[in-house]
Parts: C-alpha cells; structure tokens; sequence
C-alpha cells in the first residue's frame, strides 16, 4: 500500500473512533439526564401551618379545612392559643394544637360553642361552652377571671372553670331582678333545681325582688329565698306568686 492509501485508512479509522466516542459520551449524556426519584411527601407533623380534615386529623393543604394556628401545652393556660382559635385539639403527652377553619362558620367567635371560652359565650352548669343557638346552656359570660371577687359589678352569677371564674350576666337560667321560677323541687335545692320560666307561665312560682348578702337584707314582702354558695350576691329574695 503505498503512502497515500496508509495515510487514508488511518484518517478513517480515527473518524470512525471519534464517532465511536462521540456515541459513548452521548449514551454517557442521556443516562446522567434521567429525573432522580421524586421523594415521598415529607412526614406530616402538627406544628403551625399544618392542615387538619374535619376529623381532625392531619392532612396535605389541598385537601384541609382548618390550619394550626399555635402549639400550646395540655391544657392551654391563658394567652396560649390566639384568640381566633376554633377548636383545640389534644395532638400528644402535654401538647395541643389550637386550630382555626378555613372558612364560615368559625366555632371560636363569641357565642359559638368552640375554641377558647371568653367574654359573650355561654356556658352549662359544669362551666363548659355550650352554642349560644342552641339550648342547655346555664349563663353568658361577661368575663373571665380569676377569681369572683375580680367579677364586674354586674355579675349576676358565677361558675368555676378550672383556675378560673367564669363571670354570668343576664341571660339563660341566670337569674335577674323581675325573673321568675318554678317551685323547687324541695326546701334546698341546687342551682340546676331553679328554672326560670315565663312570668305569665302556670308553673310561675316566685319573682325575684332582690340580691342580697344575707337574707335579713330581703325586702319585706320577700316570703322566701334561694341561697347560693358561689354567687357574687348568694341571697336571691323572691315574691311568691302562687301560694
């Protein structure tokens, strides 16, 4: 062969191992440019921001209808969950999660049953929120606080709620002046015994003239009256209407 055709054989066979190599550093090129694996959803952890199902269970945000608002502890004390709060949700040993819809209706507004008791919700004998819509419930609350004596003054009732006083002003089964009751049951009867009924009703018993301190205070024509332990004026001095 003489050196014309060496030198063409040998310009062939180095194209043909670049293209050779070209092909390995594409192949090489296209398995490097396959998508990795997309990682599962990351855990879900009751912390803020987090979505809950309406079983109050967690879920993705696309499919929630309340978010956390606040990590409180086991129970929340005052100031631990905003005020805002809808529901309050037991999420572990000393943990709960203070929790607020998306959307109408919002339990934790004043008088809606849910959330955090405070001032124009209503609540049951055991001192519990109850739907102000709905019946069962004892009073209203005015205020929350500490104790009876930090009431307002126009407290009418009172009921304990854990560490704190629940303050009840008119409304419900509380008792005001110009209110009237059913006969008791008995000569001493439990706040739950009194019923307030219609005056103009047949099971109208007694009016409520006046609270006072002691019954030695109650007007004159007071034949009778009901004493309570835990209200802020424990006397209630009542006219009886049906003898």
């Amino acid at each position: 062969m003489d050196t014309l055709a060496k030198q063409v054989v040998v310009g062939v066979s180095v194209a043909a191992a670049l293209v050779a190599l070209a092909g390995a550093v594409i192949a090489g090129a296209a398995r490097s440019s396959r998508p990795e694996r997309t990682p599962g959803p990351a855990a879900l952890r009751w912390s803020p921001g987090a979505c809950v199902t309406g079983d109050f269970a967690l879920t993705p945000c696309n499919g929630g209808v309340s978010e956390v608002v606040a990590i409180a502890p086991d129970p929340p004390g005052p100031g631990d969950c905003p005020e805002d709060t809808d529901d309050v949700l037991r999420v572990g040993p000393g943990r709960t999660a203070c929790v607020r819809n998306f959307l109408d209706p919002h339990p934790g507004a004043p008088g809606g049953g849910g959330g955090l008791l405070r001032a124009g919700d209503c609540v049951a004998h055991d001192g519990r929120e109850r739907p102000c819509s709905r019946s069962g419930w004892y009073g209203r609350a005015v205020a929350i606080t500490p104790d009876a004596a930090a009431c307002p003054e126009d407290t009418l009732d009172t009921l304990g709620s854990g560490t704190r006083t629940v303050c009840l002003g008119p409304g419900g089964q509380v008792l005001d002046r110009g209110a009237c009751v059913a006969r008791p049951p008995g000569r001493v009867a439990d706040r739950s015994d009194v019923t307030r009924v219609a005056c103009g009703s047949a099971r109208a018993w007694a009016r409520v003239l006046s609270f006072e301190s002691a019954a030695k205070d109650c007007p004159a024509r007071s034949e009778r009256y009901l004493r309570s332990a835990s209200a802020p004026r424990p006397v209630t001095c009542l006219d009886v209407l049906s003898k």
